[in-house]
C-alpha cells in the first residue's frame, strides 16, 4: 500500500503573510537616449529636441518642469535683444566723384533727420528761470521737475508774501529737497528794484537825478526810466499860476532832491516848480514875483482922502488889516494900524495891497 503524499486529507494553507506568490516585475530597461548625459547635452545644444527627450526619460514631474523652463529660457535668449548693426564695405573701391556724393547725400539726411535744439532743459541740469517773475519761475520749474523755494537777494532778509510782487536774480540748488523732487533756491528783489551784484548784498537803488535847469518836457524824459508813481508841475512863484502847458517851462527846484535814493518808486511823485520862459528862478522857494511894495505913511490929509476916495469906489471897509495877508471880499477897504488905506485885490490870490 502506497504511502500518501504530504498533506493529503488536509486543506491547503495560505502561504505565510508577506510571502509574495509572484516575484516582482523586471525594472524598465533604460534606453541610450534616456542618459542624463544625452538629455543634458541636447537642452544645451538643441533645446527643443533635448525638452522632447525630457518627457521621455524617467525623471520625476517637478525636474521635467524646471528642465523645461530652463531650456526654453536659453532657447529664446539670442531673439530678445537687436543684433549689431555690422557696415558691410564693399570689395571694390569707390571712385572720388562716388565718395564725395555719397557723403553729401549722407550728411543731408543727418540734417533732415537731427531735430533742432529746443529751449527744453538738458539733461545736465535745469533750466535758468533768472529775471522772471516769482510766481510765474516756481510754475515753470514744478512743470519742469523741481520744486523751488525763495530768500530775498538783498542784505533785508524780507519774506515773500506776494510771489507777484518779486522777480529772480539768483538761482542755485536747494541743500534739502522739498519732498521727493529736486529743489531750486531762488534769490529775490522786488519787481521795482535792482539786482544785487552779488546774493546778500545791499541793492543798488536808483538815485534821482538832477533836473534843475531843464525843461519840463525833458526832466520828465529823464525821470521816465524811474518809473515813478507821478511827475508834478508846481509855480515856483507863488502869486504866479501855471498854464495850461508847461513843457516849455524850466524847472526850478525839485522834490526828491538830486542823488537821493529812490527805494519805493511806485509810490514816489516828482514834484518840479518851474517857471515860465523868459522869468528867472526865484532864489529861494515860496516866492512872490511881484511882491507888494513898501507901504508909505502920509499925513491926515492923505488918510482922509484914500477913506474918501475908498467910500467912493463903493467897497466896504473892515476896519483895521495887516498889509499883505489874504482877504475874502475883493474891493473892500482896511487901514492898517498906521493908518494907511489898503485894498482887498489882485493879482492872483486877494491880498491887503495899496
Amino acid at each position: 500500500m502506497s504511502t500518501p503524499p504530504p498533506g493529503y486529507g488536509y486543506p491547503q494553507q495560505p502561504p505565510p503573510y508577506g510571502h509574495l506568490p509572484y516575484p516582482p516585475p523586471p525594472a524598465p530597461v533604460r534606453r541610450w537616449w534616456q542618459h542624463p548625459a544625452v538629455v543634458i547635452a541636447a537642452l544645451i545644444v538643441f533645446p527643443p529636441g533635448g525638452i522632447a527627450l525630457v518627457w521621455l526619460t524617467q525623471w520625476s514631474r517637478t525636474k521635467k518642469i524646471i528642465a523645461t523652463v530652463l531650456a526654453g529660457l536659453w532657447f529664446l535668449t539670442p531673439f530678445l535683444g537687436d543684433p549689431p548693426k555690422e557696415p558691410k564695405d564693399d570689395a571694390k573701391p569707390k571712385s572720388a566723384a562716388t565718395t564725395t556724393a555719397t557723403a553729401t547725400a549722407t550728411a543731408t539726411a543727418e540734417t533732415a533727420v537731427t531735430p533742432t535744439p529746443s529751449a527744453s532743459p538738458s539733461p545736465s541740469g535745469p533750466p535758468s528761470y533768472v529775471g522772471q517773475n516769482l510766481k510765474e519761475a516756481k510754475a515753470a520749474a514744478y512743470s519742469a521737475g523741481f520744486n523751488a523755494i525763495s530768500h530775498d537777494a538783498s542784505d533785508n532778509n524780507a519774506g515773500q508774501w506776494d510771489d507777484n510782487n518779486w522777480r529772480v536774480c539768483f538761482q542755485t540748488s536747494a541743500d534739502k529737497k522739498v519732498g521727493s523732487m529736486p529743489t531750486l533756491d531762488f534769490g529775490v528783489v522786488r519787481n521795482e528794484w535792482p539786482c544785487p551784484v552779488k546774493d546778500g548784498e545791499p541793492i543798488p537803488y536808483p538815485k534821482m537825478p538832477k533836473v534843475v535847469g531843464q525843461t519840463f518836457e525833458k526832466a520828465s524824459t529823464t525821470l521816465k526810466p524811474l518809473a515813478l508813481q507821478a511827475i508834478e508841475a508846481d509855480s515856483a512863484y507863488t502869486d504866479v499860476p501855471l498854464s495850461a502847458t508847461v513843457d516849455d517851462w524850466t524847472v526850478c527846484f525839485q522834490v526828491p532832491e538830486a542823488g537821493e535814493e529812490i527805494k519805493y518808486p511806485k509810490t514816489t511823485t516828482a514834484y518840479l516848480k518851474v517857471t515860465a520862459p523868459g522869468t528867472a528862478c526865484p532864489k529861494t522857494e515860496f516866492t512872490e514875483l511881484r511882491p507888494d511894495p513898501t507901504p508909505t505913511y502920509g499925513d491926515d490929509s492923505d488918510d482922509s482922502n484914500s477913506s474918501s476916495s475908498g467910500g467912493s469906489d463903493g467897497g466896504s471897509s473892515v476896519g483895521t488889516v495887516t498889509p499883505g495877508a489874504y482877504c475874502s471880499t475883493p474891493g473892500s477897504t482896511g487901514v492898517s494900524k498906521k493908518g494907511a488905506l489898503y485894498t482887498c485885490k489882485g493879482p492872483g490870490q486877494e491880498r491887503w495891497r495899496r
